[in-house]
């Protein structure tokens, strides 16, 4: 089955992305449903974004559950064949979407497809080393996995899927599409990037610039929490062990460097590597939340 604007909805999880949320939205056909999670509960927000446009519907998460758990209760709640999941900081080109449409009819099959982002310095795909993957700048090619920023999931397939969850809601911040990626391609599906779809990808600017500090702190927490997470879940834990010994050990130099020359700033982004990277080695959840006025 291929792709079209009836059988298609999008998902966007936000955070705080009242300033930047409007372009990615006003970059989609209006004839599109677009589902907003929003993880900031905020009822003014959802108010504001229903009245402005007429294809979008916002469902307010209870407290911040993270990108992997908003995008599975958008997915709960479309009836679509096809989601194309987007961060906030996305904006799609005139011709996005004609284009991964055209491109679906190409293809045998596949789980995910995604767009191709426009700053070639910043590739949105992985290739598979041990796999005969390459570039083509202008029919799809197969890739070992997509970031998640943008990436079309095929729903009607699956679904169809013995025993296989969309995001593993583990994952709080980073590396659940490497992980859903890893899934997918263990149950036989293939992932494509479609090169004449061209996004742009704002980049770090998903969440408003007022709690960059806050932010950036989740950022260096989870990202050290996932990582062994994930080496973990697919690898065992002395493997995980081994793959993030370099990062606990630099970690620990750095933040005893910042601690003994007063750099506040660098010695709490060491310390919140430090924790993450600890609590995911003991077991602890990603329980770590940005600490943001509502």
């Amino acid at each position: 089955m291929s792709i079209s604007r009836q059988n298609l909805s999008v998902i966007i999880v936000s955070f705080k992305s009242d300033h930047v949320i409007h372009r990615c939205i006003s970059s989609i056909d209006k004839k599109i449903e677009i589902i907003v999670i929003d993880n900031s509960n905020n009822i003014k927000f959802k108010k504001n974004i229903e009245e402005k446009y007429e294809n979008v519907r916002c469902i307010l998460s209870t407290k911040n559950v993270g990108m992997g758990a908003g995008n599975n209760a958008g997915i709960k709640n479309i009836d679509k064949d096809f989601a194309f999941i987007l961060n906030p900081d996305v904006i799609l080109e005139k011709n996005s979407i004609d284009e991964i449409v055209n491109a679906s009819k190409m293809i045998d099959s596949f789980g995910v497809v995604a767009p191709i982002c426009d700053n070639a310095q910043y590739p949105n795909y992985k290739f598979d080393k041990n796999k005969n993957h390459k570039f083509d700048p202008i029919n799809p090619f197969k890739v070992k996995s997509v970031d998640g920023y943008s990436m079309l999931l095929n729903l009607k397939r699956l679904r169809l899927l013995n025993n296989f969850n969309f995001f593993d809601e583990n994952f709080f911040l980073y590396l659940e599409n490497d992980d859903f990626c890893k899934r997918l391609r263990s149950n036989g599906e293939n992932i494509y990037v479609i090169p004449k779809s061209k996004i742009c990808h704002l980049g770090g600017e998903a969440v408003d610039l007022k709690y960059e500090y806050e932010v950036e702190l989740s950022r260096n927490w989870h990202w050290m929490w996932s990582k062994f997470y994930f080496n973990k879940k697919h690898y065992g834990y002395l493997n995980a062990t081994l793959k993030i010994l370099n990062n606990l050990i630099s970690a620990k130099i750095k933040f005893f460097y910042y601690l003994i020359t007063f750099n506040s700033y660098k010695r709490k982004i060491y310390q919140m590597r430090l924790y993450g990277l600890i609590n995911s080695m003991i077991g602890n959840k990603s329980f770590y939340r940005p600490k943001v006025d509502n």
